[in-house]
């Protein structure tokens, strides 16, 4: 199936849309239930899925104490600390449009930290899209920063900082699992990338939230949709491209995620961007394209 021309042709666009729709699931579970909490929950439950969807296949487990500690620090990077960033930033306030633009700038990262591990030289023009989209991302939180009282400002700031730690995380959780997870059955692997995760995520948010929950019809899809569609599907869709590809391959698939929230939180929650912010988008785009330039 991975190797068919039809799937090849249309993994980027069925990745981008699942990826974008996290920041949409992110929105409706802020106004139901505490954002470590859920995770905490979504991570066990697609964790349990994989183990007994791989032990009824009878999929091989990863069997060396490396090959365990490899895959679980890949899963609390790309799901336990860039999920809880990005969810707990929207819980907290940040719209989901400008954080899916945040962490969307991973390509950024991805061109300025992949020659640095894996000796590449920096082009010229990389470094041009590397200014780009952080001019970019600078326009669009500018309406949100200037003219704001401090209080006001230090609560808008957390967020961001929250976020850009995920954004972080995931770059480097995706150089991790390129280099060393290079083998393996990836359902067991993502098995114990989830249940890293989960134990992980879980003193947090019995440290930082009251875990509150408000399970109703719309966090039950919430649910589902966390674990079906993001966690087994847009989450393995993203570990194959990576085994399949480099990772700033995949990494250019990632400037089509901010324009697709930002049209998904328009039509769902109303979200709106000024002029301004639009173009800030617009020069974020334009940066992260030429950053992921080969």
């Amino acid at each position: 199936m991975f190797d068919s021309p039809l799937f090849l042709r249309l993994s980027p666009a069925l990745f981008v849309l699942l990826w974008s729709s996290g920041w949409i699931v992110a929105g409706y579970s802020a106004r139901h239930s505490d954002a470590l909490t859920f995770l905490s929950v979504r991570f066990a439950c697609a964790g349990l899925a994989l183990a007994a969807l791989a032990l009824a296949l009878g999929a091989p487990w990863p069997k060396t104490r490396r090959a365990i500690v490899d895959c679980a620090v890949a899963g609390i990077l790309l799901h336990a600390i860039y999920l809880g960033g990005v969810w707990w930033a929207v819980r907290h306030g940040l719209p989901a449009g400008v954080s899916g633009l945040i962490a969307g700038l991973q390509p950024v990262l991805t061109a300025l930290f992949a020659p640095l591990i894996l000796g590449e030289r920096i082009s010229a023009v990389r470094w041009l899209g590397i200014l780009c989209g952080f001019v970019g991302i600078a326009l669009v939180l500018e309406p949100k920063l200037v003219g704001v009282a401090p209080e006001a400002l230090r609560a808008v700031l957390l967020p961001v900082l929250v976020n850009i730690v995920g954004m972080f995380a995931v770059t480097f959780g995706s150089f991790w699992q390129k280099a060393r997870i290079v083998e393996g059955d990836l359902r067991t692997v993502t098995a114990v990338q989830y249940i890293a995760a989960f134990l992980f995520t879980l003193p947090f948010a019995w440290l930082l939230e009251p875990m509150r929950i408000d399970w109703n019809l719309t966090m039950a899809l919430v649910l589902a949709w966390s674990v079906l569609a993001l966690s087994l599907g847009g989450i393995g869709l993203y570990l194959v491209l990576i085994r399949r590809g480099q990772v700033s391959r995949l990494a250019t698939f990632l400037y089509l995620v901010p324009p697709a929230v930002a049209v998904e939180a328009f039509l769902l929650f109303g979200e709106t961007l000024s002029p301004i912010q639009l173009a800030g988008m617009a020069v974020a785009v334009l940066g992260v394209v030429l950053a992921s330039r080969k």
